[in-house]
């Protein structure tokens, strides 16, 4: 008996571990491209500025428009640098890419702090969201970010949740 109580009680204490994790989840806007696309969109926070991303799991990288991000610096932020290397995706071959921190970039309730990111032209893209008569998107969510945060994608609820180690 005194066994079951001790492992029952380790138990609990393994449980309240889990409970202790706050679940976080951010809303998805799914807007019909084709009849039988879509595109998933977010919001999201860049130095408490709200910000518009695509939700793209392909992605490699979260990336930011490297003009629309100017509108989300600080003076202390720095200026987006150019990097040597050519970036690919997005519907080009080669993409000059530039790097910059962010003081504060939050998707809901999760918040990263000097967010090493990487900024590129997605003039092509807005292009396209303006002729469909979407939004203009500053960024896009990448399959980095999901995948750290160990997200899940529920359509059915159109969100995106996960659970926050910090909490």
């Amino acid at each position: 008996m005194l066994q079951l109580q001790k492992w029952a009680r380790f138990k609990r204490v393994r449980l309240n571990k889990l409970i202790i994790k706050q679940l976080i989840s951010i809303n998805l806007e799914l807007l019909a491209i084709e009849e039988d696309g879509y595109h998933i969109f977010t919001q999201a926070l860049i130095n408490g500025k709200p910000a518009r991303l695509l939700v793209d799991t392909g992605a490699s990288r979260t990336v930011f428009d490297a003009d629309r991000i100017r509108n989300f610096l600080n003076e202390e932020d720095q200026q987006p640098e150019k990097i040597d290397k050519l970036s690919t995706g997005l519907g080009t071959n080669t993409m000059e890419s530039h790097s910059l921190v962010l003081t504060e970039f939050s998707l809901g309730e999760t918040t990263f702090v000097d967010y090493q990111a990487v900024a590129l032209n997605m003039e092509h893209v807005n292009q396209s969201y303006r002729m469909l008569g979407f939004p203009e998107i500053d960024g896009v969510l990448g399959g980095d970010l999901l995948h750290e945060l160990k997200a899940l994608i529920d359509y059915r609820k159109k969100e995106v949740r996960w659970r926050d180690e910090n909490h």
